[in-house]
């Protein structure tokens, strides 16, 4: 029997924004995770992971990072983490060339992508060395805090997860890597949302709902500009069980048109 978790472990995860060009809608970049990981197998997820060692000693390195002021080192690891781990996963990079305001264009994040991905996926190579060798500056002032949810107790692997919204760098695609993950879109909430009714999709429940509540914009700035300086409340869902099915309990103040949800029969 698999022991329960403790403590949970510090994560984050990003919801990559762009508009689409033929519809009023907002497309999120998501992926397919591997059938064969432990934690939400075959799930369509935002990317996103665990915040490591490695995140913590960028923040000794102010220089390679901008958008940090006035943050503390716990925060400042959830947004390098972010962007690390969507790097990793997506190849998008929210960066810019040491010394300019504005993002890495696609053609260079194309070229870092291409030398160091791989080698930074296997443990090769750390994130501050590819920041380092190519002159690059984390944009951490591009997230901004959307969600913020925290795996019940109980549960065999447990996560204290940040969410956040960035505006996709342009022209930046993104691709899955084909080992953590199998496939990856840009879809719109609403689309993912019918996936998942469908079958097409099997979206967990927190992914659920914050697609059902990013579907109520109509633009990457509406979206962000609606979430910029809002206090995000945490959730840490608490499961009942109800005439043979489940209930998930979340704070109704944390915005998602509810506090009780049905969530299939117990097996």
């Amino acid at each position: 029997m698999t022991e329960p978790a403790k403590a949970p472990r510090p994560a984050s995860t990003i919801l990559l924004l762009r508009d689409a060009s033929a519809k009023k809608e907002i497309e999120v970049f998501m992926m397919v995770r591997h059938y064969e990981i432990d934690f939400n197998s075959g799930a369509l997820v935002f990317p996103g992971g665990s915040v490591d060692k490695g995140d913590k000693e960028i923040i000794a390195a102010p220089e390679l990072y901008s958008g940090g002021e006035g943050l503390d080192e716990a925060t400042l690891s959830f947004r390098i983490a972010a962007i690390r781990e969507t790097f990793e996963e997506s190849g998008i990079l929210l960066a810019r060339p040491k010394g300019s305001k504005t993002l890495v264009d696609a053609k260079r994040a194309s070229e870092i992508e291409t030398a160091h991905r791989a080698d930074l996926c296997d443990s090769k190579i750390s994130f501050r060395e590819v920041l380092t060798d190519n002159g690059m500056v984390l944009a951490l002032d591009e997230l901004v805090p959307y969600a913020h949810w925290i795996t019940p107790e109980g549960m065999p692997k447990r996560f204290d997860t940040w969410f956040f919204l960035a505006a996709a760098p342009p022209e930046q695609v993104g691709a899955h890597d084909g080992k953590e993950s199998t496939d990856s879109i840009w879809v719109s909430p609403r689309e993912a949302l019918e996936g998942g009714e469908t079958g097409r999709f099997k979206l967990p429940f927190p992914t659920t709902r914050n697609l059902i509540k990013l579907g109520k914009q109509e633009s990457v700035k509406a979206a962000l500009e609606d979430s910029r300086g809002k206090s995000v409340v945490t959730v840490t869902p608490i499961m009942t069980r109800n005439n043979g099915g489940r209930q998930l309990r979340i704070p109704l103040e944390a915005g998602y048109d509810g506090d009780v949800f049905e969530v299939g029969s117990v097996g």
